[in-house]
């Protein structure tokens, strides 16, 4: 029997000391662009983490004092030649079993703390340096359009969006705010117009500058609440042109790093966005439960912003996950629902982020829930009302709900019109750049090789055969759990 002073000890903790060589480790990656680099290198020697945003700030924060054995094989991968203790962790013996008891009882710093000074000077001119990639060049500069694809360079020069005059002051402020806000919307209207694919290796680059900007400390509550909710919403951005880049790693963890954001500065709306794209997501990642959970999580977050339209999406994302159960009655009441609130109309109040949210998402949206549900027929029905209702502003939405049309028809017994279909996105696909999409038309080219060759079928499988190849560079195959 353990005596007193042993179950004392064995329930006692260290308290909790940041882990300023780790996060010195990390350098200018964000959270979620750590944890990816993590997974890669677990895949790289053969183990299998699932390292997130929320992890790593576990893990900087100190609770997580030492890594088990897979993950620490990783960071020794990661980081040749360096020990545990190096890379700020505590010694595996005081962490656990009798030597982690004895260390509770006294109590007794894990180690002497280190001067860091040079590391926080370090990170200031980092975060100097980053700063002024926002005032001087615009979020325009930060993103290094100079070397995308030429689509998004076209792009970038028609829409180039100035960046406000330095601060003052050596913190950031509101110029800075304004221009991590600006990098939002300019970013979202490049993927609008072209895709993903191409866009987000340089979207993380003004990621990284707004989590610095955060890390550098801000004086004014208003400004620091402005750049926790515009540091969110480009994590949720960089994480959809990860999505729809078929990067569904990535994507998961930069969605926990706005969620994670979202919880410290008691932000709902951008807790609601956050959860809506994990829904999303997960739906197309193959975890159809988690959406519906991610989706009823959003909703609970949503349902004191006065915004009938964004209770509607939330439960179209619902929709998508009950369909992916096969579970007809809870699809279709949630679609009810999304009717009903999207038929309340436009407020003040809807999110910025929601302009695309029109009558051709929702027809679009609907399409992709009754396919699901096995109903191609129906399902072009939505299709075609989604591709006629689309703004020509979002030609990546217009190159989706066509690719979902020529599915559902193939699926319905019409495949001259699907290949017909399938055509007009290979058109578009010139301009459009997404993973996603080009994920779709191999499914109606699978469908379409069983019919009779000729005419339109004949062109658009060869057309498709010779777009298909080495683009796609393996991401397909990704884990979309890791």
């Amino acid at each position: 029997m353990a005596s007193p002073a042993a179950s004392s000890a064995s329930s006692r903790t260290v308290p909790a000391r940041p882990n300023l060589a780790f996060r010195q480790l990390r350098g200018r990656l964000s959270p979620g662009e750590f944890a990816a680099a993590v997974r890669r290198s677990a895949r790289e020697i053969g183990e299998q983490v699932s390292c997130d945003a929320r992890y790593v700030g576990r893990v900087e924060s100190g609770e997580i004092r030492c890594p088990n054995y897979a993950y620490e094989r990783v960071f020794r991968h990661m980081f040749p030649g360096l020990t545990l203790p190096d890379m700020g962790f505590a010694p595996r013996e005081a962490v656990r079993g009798r030597g982690a008891r004895t260390a509770a009882v006294g109590a007794a710093p894990l180690a002497t703390e280190p001067d860091h000074r040079d590391t926080r000077i370090q990170i200031c001119e980092e975060s100097d340096v980053l700063r002024r990639a926002f005032i001087t060049g615009g979020p325009a500069a930060a993103l290094g359009f100079a070397a995308l694809h030429p689509i998004e360079a076209v792009a970038a020069a028609a829409a180039h969006v100035p960046g406000p005059r330095a601060p003052v002051t050596g913190r950031p402020g509101a110029a800075e705010a304004a221009a991590v806000e600006e990098a939002v919307r300019h970013i979202r209207l490049l993927d609008d117009r072209h895709g993903a694919e191409g866009i987000y290796r340089r979207a993380t680059q003004p990621l990284r500058a707004a989590y610095e900007l955060l890390d550098a400390g801000v004086q004014r509550r208003s400004v620091s609440d402005r750049l926790h909710a515009g540091a969110g919403e480009l994590a949720i951005t960089v994480g959809w042109l990860a999505h729809d880049s078929g990067r569904f790693g990535d994507a998961r963890s930069h969605y926990a790093e706005a969620l994670a954001t979202a919880r410290v500065c008691g932000d709902a709306a951008l807790e609601a966005h956050a959860f809506c794209n994990t829904a999303f997501l997960a739906r197309d990642a193959g975890r159809p439960r988690e959406a519906v959970r991610a989706a009823q999580a959003a909703q609970q977050a949503a349902k004191h912003l006065a915004s009938p339209r964004l209770l509607s999406l939330l439960a179209l994302r619902e929709a998508g996950g009950w369909a992916g159960l096969a579970d007809r009655s809870g699809c279709e009441q949630a679609l009810a629902r999304a009717e009903r609130l999207f038929a309340g109309g436009p407020r003040d109040d809807d999110p910025e982020w929601m302009t695309f949210y029109g009558e051709a998402e929702l027809a679009g949206l609907e399409a992709q829930c009754w396919s699901a549900l096995g109903e191609a027929g129906r399902a072009a029905e939505h299709a075609r009302r989604a591709v006629a209702l689309q703004d020509s502003h979002f030609t990546r939405n217009i190159a989706l709900f066509t690719a979902e049309l020529a599915g559902d028809l193939a699926g319905s017994g019409e495949p001259e019109e699907a290949a017909a279909a399938g055509v007009r996105v290979l058109s578009l696909l010139e301009e459009v750049r997404s993973a996603r999409i080009r994920t779709m038309l191999d499914g109606t080219a699978r469908t379409l090789r069983a019919h009779p060759g000729g005419g339109v079928i004949t062109e658009f499988l060869e057309r498709h055969a010779a777009t298909a190849g080495p683009e796609a560079d393996g991401r397909r195959g990704e884990d979309p759990a890791s």
